[in-house]
């Protein structure tokens, strides 16, 4: 199966397991310290929202976009007044507008090694001259990826993650021409989750 019809399936079980997650707002809340009140973001891999509502009540104009359907019918139900699309970041040159920041909290975990540097180009030309992009990924210094099968809703599905550690995120921040503004990590209890913040 893969990742889209994966999102769409698990999508209702997902919100509630997510909802209450608080590890990424730290990170989060230093990115929005370093934009301009009323700037604007596009939340990339937005899922149902929680991230789109959190942005947008600290004062910034948001754009929720997500490839599944399902996540983005959640999203509309949950913060009907904020606008999200239907978009994937492989196709993200085709969306004809740029933001004063991109945050894409756990987006990149999901794309292979060798498309990361082609994805974060992407995102970066999406981006206003000194815009800023939020990262946010999996930290595991022993392997690069693998296929995980779950079944903690009850039913059996599977995702694709690529994993990464703190100087390879950099560096792929670097050598797009990106500037390192702030690289940590946090731990959400069994996941250490690396957050880079860049500008263009």
């Amino acid at each position: 199966m893969d990742l889209k019809s994966t999102y769409n399936r698990i999508a209702a079980d997902w919100f509630k397991d997510h909802n209450a997650d608080t590890w990424w707002q730290e990170g989060t809340n230093h990115f929005l310290s370093l934009l301009s009140k009323g700037a604007t973001i596009l939340d990339i891999g937005c899922g149902p929202g929680v991230t789109t509502r959190y942005l947008s009540d600290k004062g910034f104009r948001v754009t929720g976009m997500d490839f599944s359907e399902k996540m983005i019918e959640i999203a509309h139900r949950e913060v009907p007044n904020i606008e999200f699309l239907v978009g994937d970041i492989y196709e993200l040159d085709s969306f004809n507008r740029t933001f004063d920041a991109i945050f894409a909290k756990a987006v990149l975990l999901h794309v292979p090694k060798d498309k990361v540097v082609s994805v974060l180009e992407k995102m970066r030309d999406k981006l206003n001259p000194g815009g800023l992009l939020y990262i946010a990924v999996k930290e595991n210094t022993k392997i690069d990826g693998e296929i995980v099968k779950e079944n903690d809703y009850g039913y059996e599905y599977e995702r694709f993650f690529s994993y990464f550690t703190l100087p390879e995120v950099t560096a792929y921040l670097e050598k797009i021409g990106m500037k390192v503004v702030l690289g940590n990590i946090a731990n959400s209890g069994k996941t250490n989750w690396i957050q880079v913040i860049s500008q263009r």
